[in-house]
């Protein structure tokens, strides 16, 4: 029951926060704070109660029903995931005080979220996790597009398209699972996969589950939304998908790693090259950007790449017969996880307060404003301290470890010492960058002036209120408390289950000795590279070719050009529907082909004649029928203003249902459009890879 309870009532309270917002919309600011503060209760409760070993199964629910579980690691994320709410909450009431357009929503899809999260966070087994990561999905789309600018609308188009796409992707990768292993349960999943006899199609489940969670998780190549996400949602929504949705990702990687390609070689080698490139990749754009939420928004993927390069080394390790440098690995990357989701919630709840004062987070017009501001500098101070890997804060535990998995892969890979080497450097410069850039970002807004607006930013230390200031600094106290070794080894063994961590010494010569190698880097690449290349008189110059984007230059035009009839004239019995009129198109072209190349096959041609038949029947019905669903969700819960002169002012709740079912004939949705559109196209892709599967 307490496990249905922090799943369930957050979406309880969600509509409950809907219903009083329409009445009473500052009352809802505490409301919001009150329920966060009430899912902690449960969350620590759960955590304490923690060796009963609490299961909960609801039947009749998909096949099997959904299952949840709460052992030592989803426990403490559950109490992680309700402490990063709690602190966005009591920042949101001072952030949004004279912003107050869509907050409604902004709250109810927040608390929705909330309950999806811990959906994830608890899960039993994958079916259960990818139902509540697809509600997710669609809930956090909200806090993208929330300001409804030019910027955010696209970042959230971005953000959507892999979203989707990754899911579909995901739901492939569990029915290839299920048909080779005949269970999803993650206690059940080790032993079904070595019994199996298919382990091709094991491993391609598991490719395709690893691209699903990565997509969330920000992994290269699927990392494209995450530096357009982050900047375009407001502070406390970006401290969310910072802080716990790439882990939503990284959890569904991590269960599924350990449960079913434990010690395998190859899943190891695949997971271990994006997350080098992600760890760099991340550190590298961060370096190069202006923007503070930028900044911390490609550290975010950056750090998902050191955890990404510590779960590799982990599989590696244990396939080497390395088990105690395999569980000092994994001891690691739940560290770093639980470290980067406090750490971020200070540092984006700190651009939160810099952008409710100057509205903008251009570095060149921010400076030297928090010369003053004693709390803020402290807060922003200990985050990143924290998150460069300094010794005496937390993230410095956390690194060395996977740093120590890695020299552990050169001892026990010695035909590989060369890779490996270059992947330790690889890492300590990464470490190194992420030194400089918050470096640059704290010297820039709390130690230089700013040449034309310095005494008036002087004239007063106020940049928050006291409510505010507690959420910001409260939170950045982590980077210490957790900064010692025996808090951590105490995390450490209640989330592995384990006592990986009994040898491992902190302070040891070798450890001190490769954190400071990177700091040191790191202090080379902020006076060396950032002072003296991008510092372009008092500017800081955003030099970063504006073509060298993946999205704009390779995703985009690929998909227009491989794809070109998706967007072109459909035939008049799809009407003007925006989607499924080219998707409906699509799947008729592709299935007149399928027909043809197929011959006389007594399987796939019937089947590509009935999805031309059924395409043709149900295609105006859906086009209709969408259009409604749609245009009704924007009118209710999404509460989009009515377009002038659509109906009198005083028009009864039955007039205003009336307009807004006929309004559906006229006009969709572009965002919902565009989610149906690449919903269609993973569907599409998915079909062409599960005939590609029959042929072989």
């Amino acid at each position: 029951m307490l496990i249905g309870g922090i799943v369930f009532l957050p979406f309880l309270f969600g509509f409950v926060s809907w219903f009083a917002g329409r009445k009473h919309d500052f009352l809802c600011d505490s409301l919001e704070i009150l329920f966060c503060m009430a899912e902690l209760l449960l969350s620590v409760i759960l955590l304490a109660g923690l060796s009963s070993g609490t299961v909960l199964v609801i039947p009749g629910i998909l096949a099997e029903g959904f299952s949840f579980a709460a052992d030592g690691f989803r426990s403490v994320y559950s109490v992680v995931t309700s402490i990063l709410w709690a602190g966005t909450a009591v920042f949101s009431k001072e952030y949004f005080k004279k912003e107050r357009e869509n907050l409604n929503r902004y709250r109810f899809f927040t608390l929705v979220t909330l309950g999806a999260v811990q959906g994830v966070m608890l899960s039993a087994d994958l079916m259960t996790a990818f139902v509540f990561f697809e509600i997710l999905s669609f809930t956090s789309f909200t806090w993208v597009i929330h300001e409804e600018t030019r910027e955010a609308i696209r970042a959230a188009e971005t953000y959507l398209a892999v979203a989707v796409i990754g899911g579909l992707i995901l739901f492939m990768g569990l029915l290839l699972m299920k048909h080779a292993c005949n269970t999803l349960l993650f206690s059940k999943l080790g032993d079904a996969v070595k019994n199996t006899a298919d382990r091709k199609e094991v491993f391609a489940g598991g490719v395709c589950i690893l691209l699903g969670f990565g997509a969330k998780a920000g992994m290269f190549p699927l990392h494209i939304w995450l530096p357009k996400a982050h900047p375009a949602a407001p502070a406390p929504a970006s401290a969310l998908l910072s802080g716990i949705l790439t882990k939503v990702g990284i959890f569904g990687i991590l269960m599924t790693t350990v449960h079913a390609f434990w010690g395998s070689f190859s899943y190891g080698v695949l997971i271990l090259i994006p997350g080098i490139i992600t760890m760099a990749l991340g550190a590298l754009l961060a370096v190069f950007s202006v923007n503070l939420k930028r900044i911390l928004a490609c550290s975010s993927m950056s750090q998902i790449g050191f955890i990404l390069t510590g779960t590799g080394m982990s599989v590696l390790l244990r396939a080497a017969g390395g088990e105690e440098a395999s569980e000092a690995a994994l001891s690691g990357v739940m560290l770093h996880m639980l470290n980067h989701s406090l750490l971020k919630l200070t540092l984006f709840m700190a651009a939160g307060a810099v952008a409710m004062n100057l509205h903008t987070l251009d570095l060149n017009e921010i400076r030297g404003w928090g010369r003053n501001k004693t709390f803020l500098k402290m807060a922003f101070a200990l985050g990143g301290l924290g998150i460069s890997g300094v010794p005496f804060f937390n993230g410095f535990i956390s690194k060395t470890l996977i740093h120590e998995s890695i020299v552990s892969g050169i001892q026990f890979y010695p035909g590989y010492a060369g890779s490996f080497r270059a992947v330790e450097w690889i890492f300590l410069i990464s470490g190194g960058a992420t030194f400089a850039y918050m470096l640059k970002i704290f010297i820039t807004i709390f130690m230089e002036k700013n040449p034309e607006r310095q005494e008036e930013f002087d004239r007063g230390n106020f940049c928050m209120n006291r409510m505010s200031t507690a959420a910001v600094f409260g939170s950045s106290l982590f980077s210490l408390i957790l900064g010692q070794p025996f808090v951590m080894r105490k995390i450490a063994s209640v989330m592995t289950g384990r006592n990986a961590m009994e040898y491992f010494s902190a302070w040891s010569s070798e450890n001190l000795k490769g954190s400071m190698i990177s700091l040191c880097i790191g202090a080379a690449i902020y006076f060396f590279l950032i002072r003296k290349v991008l510092v372009r008189g008092n500017q800081l110059a955003d030099l970063w070719p504006a073509n060298l984007d993946l999205e704009e230059t390779v995703y985009r035009p690929l998909l227009l050009s491989v794809f070109p009839c998706i967007f072109g004239a459909a035939a008049s019995v799809f009407g003007e529907n925006k989607i499924l009129k080219p998707a409906a198109e699509k799947i008729l072209c592709v299935c007149k082909k399928a027909a043809g190349f197929f011959g006389e096959n007594r399987v796939l041609v019937p089947v590509c004649r009935f999805f031309l038949t059924f395409t043709a029947i149900i295609g105006r019905l859906l086009c209709v029928s969408t259009d409604c669903l749609i245009l009704l969700f924007r009118r209710s819960i999404l509460q989009e203003k009515k377009r002038r002169g659509s109906m009198p002012p005083k028009a009864g709740k039955l007039r205003i249902l009336w307009d807004a079912t006929g309004d559906t004939l006229k006009e969709l949705s572009v965002n919902f459009s565009f989610s149906l559109f690449m919903t269609c196209l993973g569907i599409v892709l998915i079909l062409g890879f599960l005939l590609i599967l029959v042929l072989e």
